[in-house]
């Protein structure tokens, strides 16, 4: 072990220079270079808030159906003799066109025997006033002062005279419902409509209330809407106060086909599992045989567009700059980002309707900033109005309402 000293010494010498090196190159090192860093504002667009009055439209959907559906049954009993080439599936029928008709020669024959009881009812009726005649001249030559009244009215034939009347409006009223009946051979049309199922056919035995077809009328249509609770507030629903008050409604199919309606009515009632309030709209001409355009089909699903009333004091903001907690930025007087609280209707679309939280003239950021905080500086690179946001879609809208109202 006679040369472990001296390693152990080489080793030692090795680190302390190494220790010695290393203050000399720290002692020695250069000073950093300082530099300022330049903070730079975020650049962003801002809406300049201006309140106004607004109409919400609430939006709906619902199924197309027919103001008027029918049931056509017999009223009376017979053979089917001949069908409309019209009553069919799909058919245009006008009012009181004849869809069928029932075998008719026992009603006519039942006429015939009614026209004729009248006839002798009426030959009876007039010898019972000659007979009558007769008797009250007969009294009043040979007078009887001390008959009764009853004996008095039996001598004038009074009885038998009512009597005839009696029997005369009894014919009368046979012959009226032979009439009634002749005239039930011929199934007509109530109203101008489309056949939506025929039932029978030629040659068919029908017996009273015997279902024939069914059929619907052409000249209006309507479509049940649901409006949740919190939307009723934005709608001027009609009632018994104000009928003069008919919202307008633009239907829209998939493909984007539009009809033109109005709510007529509500069924006053919340259905009790949904807690909706059921609104109705009224198409007019919705097969569009008086105007030009596309039908729409009963049973079609729509989707409505509903106009609702003015609401004053509302800020419009797009719905994309809304935070977490109903909060937005603002940018105040020293050029930062301050967090807004606010309050907004429950609407759908691209835009939030502030009705508390903000003040006229405050200026919105529009910008998306995901890591800025309170307090950031900001740069504005451009601003708009409020209002700006509102109009476009305003003008398209009520020039849609308007426009599509004109076709009705």
């Amino acid at each position: 072990m006679p040369n472990l000293p001296k390693q152990a010494i080489a080793v030692a010498s090795i680190i302390g220079l190494s220790i010695v090196v290393a203050v000399i190159l720290f002692a020695l090192r250069p000073a950093p270079e300082q530099q300022d860093v330049e903070q730079h504002s975020l650049i962003i667009d801002v809406a300049i808030a201006t309140k106004q009055a607004l109409t919400i439209n609430v939006s709906s959907q619902g199924s197309v159906q027919p103001r008027t559906e029918t049931s056509l049954v017999t009223e009376v009993s017979g053979q089917v003799m001949d069908v409309s080439p019209k009553f069919e599936n799909g058919g245009l029928v006008e009012q009181g066109e004849v869809l069928l008709r029932i075998d008719d020669r026992n009603y006519r024959a039942e006429l015939k025997r009614a026209e004729a009881a009248v006839a002798t009812a009426h030959s009876n009726l007039l010898q019972e006033k000659g007979r009558a005649a007769v008797a009250k001249e007969d009294l009043r030559k040979y007078p009887r002062r001390h008959a009764s009244k009853e004996a008095r009215a039996l001598a004038l034939r009074l009885p038998q005279l009512n009597e005839a009347k009696a029997r005369l409006n009894s014919a009368l009223a046979d012959r009226r419902q032979a009439k009634i009946n002749l005239d039930r051979t011929q199934i007509k049309a109530p109203y101008r409509g489309l056949i939506k199922m025929r039932q029978v056919d030629l040659g068919q035995f029908v017996s009273t209330g015997t279902p024939v077809g069914q059929m619907f009328s052409v000249d209006t249509a309507e479509v049940r809407l649901p409006v949740p609770t919190d939307r009723l507030a934005y709608l001027e629903l009609p009632n018994n106060s104000q009928d003069d008050t008919y919202p307008r409604v633009i239907l829209e199919n998939d493909i984007g086909d539009r009809w033109p309606a109005e709510i007529v009515r509500s069924e006053g009632v919340l259905d009790e599992r949904s807690r909706v309030l059921f609104v109705v709209a009224r198409v007019n001409d919705p097969y569009r045989l008086e105007n030009p355009g596309k039908p729409l089909l009963n049973g079609s699903f729509v989707k409505a567009d509903i106009e609702g009333k003015k609401i004053d004091g509302l800020i419009a903001v797009p719905r994309h700059i809304l935070r977490t907690g109903n909060q937005l930025w603002v940018v105040d007087d020293k050029q930062t980002l301050r967090n807004r609280d606010i309050k907004a209707l429950r609407t759908e679309g691209k835009l939030v309707y502030v009705y508390e939280g903000l003040e006229e003239g405050d200026r919105i950021c529009l910008s998306s900033v995901p890591s800025a905080i309170s307090g950031t500086p900001v740069k504005v690179n451009s601003s708009m109005s409020t209002a700006e946001l509102v109009k476009p879609q305003s003008e398209s809208g009520m020039a849609t309402f308007t426009e599509l109202s004109s076709v009705q």
